[in-house]
């Protein structure tokens, strides 16, 4: 890893705690694996703000026994190291991603990995997955993700195996995800800052705000 890569990284996900937090404070890949249009904006920023109330299942617990051997089958096949750390863009620091493994080559290229276990036989990678791994792209600044997925019947993996995809980077379904990702920003700011605001102030006049390209978002620790 690169000493700017290394200076983006903001938590790690061993320390669950502190990696919860961080993410909490700025749009994941996982925020954005919902955004499918701007309608979805306002059930995503309720997600946000009050959280999905899932804490997980048999199978996000079978993902996670999976996910590190996996991870090793990957290094070995096709030299991507794995990787726990919270990374936030250049320009915005509030788009995070933590990609299943990263590697940069010798010119400077970054690649990364996505692991997925699933019980259903895919045909092709899920939409939703797509839009998780075009977010680590853009936040990493990455030209291509290997995705990776062990399929199972009843929690017993299916053949010897993982299977695997190349996913280059499409800069045209990145550009959509920023767009969607910034009013997504702008609803939770609203709707902080509203919930903030003292009621005296409803009695002032009301003063202009210019809009700033990324507003921040006001979310309480």
């Amino acid at each position: 890893m690169t000493p700017e890569l290394a200076a983006r990284i903001v938590a790690d996900s061993r320390d669950r705690v502190a990696w919860t937090r961080a993410r909490s404070r700025g749009i994941t890949a996982t925020d954005v694996a919902s955004l499918t249009s701007p309608n979805a904006i306002a059930k995503a920023a309720d997600a946000k703000l009050m959280g999905s109330g899932f804490s997980g299942n048999a199978y996000t617990a079978h993902g996670r026994v999976r996910e590190p051997e996996i991870a090793q089958w990957v290094a070995a096949t096709h030299g991507i190291l794995p990787s726990s750390a919270l990374f936030h863009a250049v320009v915005e620091k509030r788009h995070l991603a933590t990609p299943d493994g990263v590697v940069v080559d010798g010119a400077g290229r970054i690649t990364l990995c996505e692991i997925k276990t699933t019980n259903k036989s895919w045909r092709s990678i899920p939409r939703s997955y797509l839009r998780q791994v075009w977010w680590q792209q853009h936040v990493l600044g990455a030209e291509r993700t290997l995705v990776a997925w062990e399929e199972h019947d009843a929690f017993v993996p299916v053949g010897d195996e993982p299977r695997c995809a190349w996913v280059d980077r499409d800069e045209a379904e990145i550009d959509t995800l920023v767009r969607l990702a910034t009013a997504l920003i702008d609803e939770l700011h609203r709707r902080t800052t509203q919930r903030a605001a003292p009621v005296e102030t409803e009695q002032r006049m009301p003063r202009p705000v210019a809009r700033e390209l990324f507003r921040a978002l006001a979310l309480a620790d």
